[in-house]
């Protein structure tokens, strides 16, 4: 008797079962839409009010990074939620349709360009991506179990897809707004997202059973099955076998203070800025700490105690793969606020410190480049689409049709931008153009790197996160050097943008050391009981650098003025050298407390 899975494995594409490329797609445009609006959004809230092209909302720096910390530290917590919700009530497939229709009425609600309609989009898209992001990878680790051998290869072509849309996204939603207006970047995302949206609802039959009922098995985004079991659990090291270690009433408390702290700290910090109301006044401590930070170091202590107390509980090999990967997490935090500067002051510095207007032969080798870099990618993607098609046309005819139709769209975007940018005689790089390097490099470069891993010179977790962190400390220093000629308080400069993409190529490498290495040793260090809750607070980990990040990248006005630009990006180049040397020093160390875990 055929089961679901066996019946998606009939009809391969690539090696892979047709239903892969289904969900391949829906993320691409999930991700097309959701970086696409991204980072547009520093630029529209900065740019100013009476500016001569598309006037923005002329923010202070400062409460612009706020909102976006923020925003992009929400977008890692309530997948958590989403999950959940997923795993009990609603099954995977119903949760993925949820967040892409939430999504799609955020982006709709951008369009308009109001107070209200950007609070209320960026609130749903939330609350969207909460649904959306946890669920679309469990749905792989459903469709191949049984098949795990091919898994890897699955959850590469997936995050081609995500990489793909991010490219794409960034690149024509941030070529319409820089040139016809905000509302047509905006809306661009929205569209893609909706179309998205029909594919995959149009397309859920092909599925059966896959994904339909909730499972008590929580998946992550990872590319293996973390909940299978291992063939070296605890009691084949001569341990007695571990036992069962539940929440209790006072640990379930103190998480749920810890949380309202948290959360009223990521409310009140734009709130604050923007409004003008501190509405966590009350527990500064005279002039020596503001009441913000009052609640934050709070919350930490009481969750610190929670993650402390509750891994005592555990023998002591349990104990010490645990305090691996809290180490590794505070490393996630530190590389996550420098990183995560690309979408904030790293785009205010390619659009206000950059010399983008290019003539004569640097124009058109710049177009030549743009258009390989365009036409080239979706070409290859446009014959996984003929590829699919063949496979399925009689099974889910109406989702082809709609996807066909959106890639005819996306081809006319595409067309109209080549021919607007080569009728020009000159060239003036848009500043969100600088965003889709980082996709770029993770595409071109992966490759690489993957088979480094695979050799026998794969460096250990914390050599890797010592390289990664070092990595992206280089790429700051690059943008330290290059900056140096700029008056202290400038507000505009015209620096090389050799620069800026020679910086997006360190921090990418940075990345690829460190972004697959954290869930994939949490997943192999940590019993399979304890995954859901540790890898919440692994996204606790990135949520927090996320915030980090929009801090301390408002803080560039402020540096700026009082030292000089060049000082600014020199933080972000030593702290990150600095622990990434703490954490190569601290090699022998993790390694003992892995107990053989490589």
């Amino acid at each position: 008797m055929n089961t679901d899975i066996d019946n998606l494995f009939k009809d391969k594409v690539i090696g892979h079962p047709a239903g892969l490329f289904v969900i391949f797609f829906t993320e691409m445009w999930e991700r097309f839409s959701f970086y696409g609006m991204r980072i547009l959004l520093v630029i529209f809230l900065t740019a100013p009010l009476f500016g001569v092209d598309h006037p923005g909302w002329d923010w202070p720096r400062e409460n612009a990074l706020a909102l976006i910390g923020t925003y992009g530290s929400l977008l890692y917590l309530t997948p958590i939620v989403g999950g959940w919700i997923a795993d009990k009530y609603t099954g995977y497939k119903l949760a993925v349709v949820i967040g892409c229709f939430i999504m799609m009425l955020g982006h709709a609600a951008m369009v308009f360009e109001t107070p209200w309609s950007l609070y209320l989009g960026l609130a749903l898209l939330i609350i969207g991506t909460g649904f959306f992001k946890p669920n679309m990878t469990s749905m792989i680790s459903e469709m191949y179990k049984g098949k795990e051998s091919k898994k890897d290869g699955a959850y590469t072509i997936y995050y081609m897809g995500v990489n793909a849309g991010a490219f794409f996204g960034m690149m024509l939603c941030g070529y319409l707004a820089e040139n016809l207006g905000w509302s047509y970047g905006f809306g661009l995302a929205g569209i893609f997202m909706l179309l998205g949206l029909i594919q995959f609802w149009l397309a859920k039959d092909l599925f059966g059973s896959i994904g339909a009922k909730p499972s008590k098995i929580y998946e992550v985004e990872l590319p293996q099955n973390i909940n299978e079991e291992s063939p070296k659990e605890i009691k084949d090291e001569g341990q007695p076998k571990e036992k069962l270690n539940p929440f209790t009433t006072v640990d379930k408390v103190l998480m749920a203070v810890a949380a309202l702290c948290g959360l009223s700290y990521l409310f009140n910090d734009p709130i604050s800025k923007i409004g003008g109301t501190d509405i966590l006044e009350i527990f500064s401590i005279e002039s020596f700490l503001d009441g913000s930070y009052v609640i934050v170091l709070f919350g930490l202590l009481l969750f610190l105690s929670v993650v402390v107390t509750r891994t005592m509980r555990y023998s002591t090999i349990v104990r010490d793969r645990i305090i691996a990967v809290a180490i590794c997490g505070l490393f996630t935090v530190v590389f996550f606020a420098a990183f995560e500067q690309a979408l904030g002051s790293m785009t205010l510095f390619a659009r206000d410190y950059t010399e983008r207007a290019l003539t004569g032969n640097a124009a058109t080798i710049f177009k030549i480049v743009d258009l390989v870099l365009t036409i080239v990618p979706l070409a290859i993607i446009t014959w996984v689409l003929y590829l699919l098609f063949k496979k399925t046309y009689k099974k889910i005819p109406y989702s082809n049709i709609v996807l066909a139709l959106t890639f005819v769209f996306l081809w006319y975007v595409v067309f109209y931008k080549v021919n607007n940018e080569f009728s020009k005689e000159t060239t003036e790089v848009g500043a969100t153009w600088f965003g889709i390097l980082n996709s770029f490099f993770i595409i071109t470069l992966a490759p690489l790197f993957s088979k480094w891993w695979e050799s026998k010179y794969n460096p250990s977790a914390a050599m890797k996160y010592g390289i990664g962190l070092i990595l992206l400390g280089a790429g700051f220093g690059i943008l330290v050097f290059g900056t140096l000629g700029i008056p202290q308080g400038a507000k505009t400069a015209s620096v090389s943008m050799v620069f800026l993409i020679l910086a997006y190529l360190f921090h990418t490498m940075g990345e690829l050391c460190i972004s697959p290495v954290g869930l994939s040793y949490l997943s192999k260090l940590v019993p399979g009981r304890m995954i859901g809750f540790m890898f919440g607070i692994w996204y606790l980990a990135i949520a927090i650098g996320q915030k980090a990040a929009g801090t301390m990248g408002g803080m560039i006005d402020k540096i700026t003025e009082e030292y000089s630009l060049s000082t600014f990006f020199l933080i972000f180049t030593l702290f990150p050298v600095v622990i990434g040397l703490i954490s190569i020093s601290l090699n022998k160390v993790l390694k003992k407390l892995m107990h053989g875990v490589k």
